[in-house]
């Protein structure tokens, strides 16, 4: 791998504290890593002691790569600070939406397109955790015998909203388990979340935008189509909040443009970067939430042909939000552009 380089970690959330646990375990070449936030402070990932400065455009001078951990639904600190920071002399990847489907920044899913990362102009975009996962699965079958439609139903974990999603989870059951549903309902709007989401599930995670479709189930048509080059594969999604901590579940439908049996499905998903397959039904093994969280693969299971409709079939696939769809996605980008 290249020589060393400075990199800096904006935000320490969720994200941007997995992103340092990620740094660490991938043995990133960083001669320094600075940790900036909205207030200074000093914090603690898996032992290891971090001083987060408080950000600013003469923070990013000396920086060589700049991984802003972003949050889903509001501008993140690289609406403000990523010009800057390119400015100074750095390269961003950004894990928010606010610079995703600009003309001149790449989307970037390394096992997927990750040559697109030549084309930066200083600043890189992760996509939606959503997105990443359905790509990783979905690019092999594209690539060999084409993708005609894909229809994707997504379970998303609560840590997909934030830390405070996460709280608001646990907030809710021990409320329920303590009072009853009732003790529950009382200034929801408050929460980060717009539905109880304790032993309940919602179909809403972002806003409703164009045909009543979320801008969660926007993002997965159009990051797909520019992550794969093809703005022709018909893509329809629903988006699901479930009470599940760590770890996006998706139910993806496909048409092929040429036949492929299941069989050949799981051999070529197999030895393809990035995904582990588990799939023996007869034993009950498929990708499940909590076998995932942690890891860095995106796993697929349950894949079985459609019995009514030629070349239809059908995938589980399931990954740890936190990490391969945002903080080891970025990092890899990362590893990617010093190559």
């Amino acid at each position: 791998m290249a020589k060393k380089v400075n990199v800096a970690v904006i935000g320490v959330g969720a994200v941007g504290i997995e992103m340092l646990r990620v740094l660490k375990q991938r043995n990133f070449p960083a001669s320094q890593i600075k940790v900036f936030a909205r207030s200074a402070r000093d914090i603690e990932v898996d032992g290891q002691k971090y001083s987060v400065n408080a950000i600013s455009p003469e923070a990013f001078d000396g920086v060589d790569i700049a991984l802003f951990a972003g949050t889903e639904g509001e501008k993140g600190a690289a609406a403000t600070y990523a010009k800057e920071a390119v400015r100074r002399g750095a390269v961003v990847i950004d894990n928010g939406a606010d610079f995703r489907m600009e003309k001149n920044v790449p989307l970037v899913v390394p096992e997927v397109n990750g040559a697109d990362v030549k084309k930066h102009k200083g600043i890189i975009a992760n996509p939606n955790c959503s997105t990443i996962q359905m790509v990783v699965a979905l690019a092999p079958i594209h690539k060999k015998v084409g993708l005609k439609r894909v229809i994707v139903s997504t379970l998303q974990a609560s840590s997909g909203a934030g830390k405070s999603a996460v709280e608001q989870l646990n907030e809710e059951i021990s409320a329920i388990c303590g009072g009853g549903f009732s003790s529950v309902q009382a200034n929801i709007e408050k929460k980060a979340m717009p539905q109880q989401l304790a032993y309940n599930v919602f179909p809403q995670i972002g806003g409703f935008a164009d045909d009543d479709y979320t801008s969660e189930e926007w993002k997965l048509v159009k990051e797909t189509h520019k992550i794969m080059h093809d703005d022709k594969i018909k893509i329809s999604a629903t988006t699901i909040r479930v009470p599940v901590r760590t770890g996006h579940s998706e139910s993806i439908y496909v048409e092929t443009a040429k036949p492929i049996s299941p069989e050949a499905v799981k051999k070529l998903l197999a030895r393809s970067p990035g995904i582990i397959v588990v799939d023996d039904v007869r034993k009950g093994l498929y990708p499940m939430p909590k076998d995932v969280e942690g890891r860095d693969e995106t796993y697929v299971g349950r894949i079985r042909r459609d019995p009514y409709v030629k070349n239809g079939l059908w995938l589980w696939v399931v990954a740890d939000n936190l990490r391969k769809g945002a903080a080891t996605n970025a990092v890899q980008i990362a590893e990617e552009l010093i190559k």
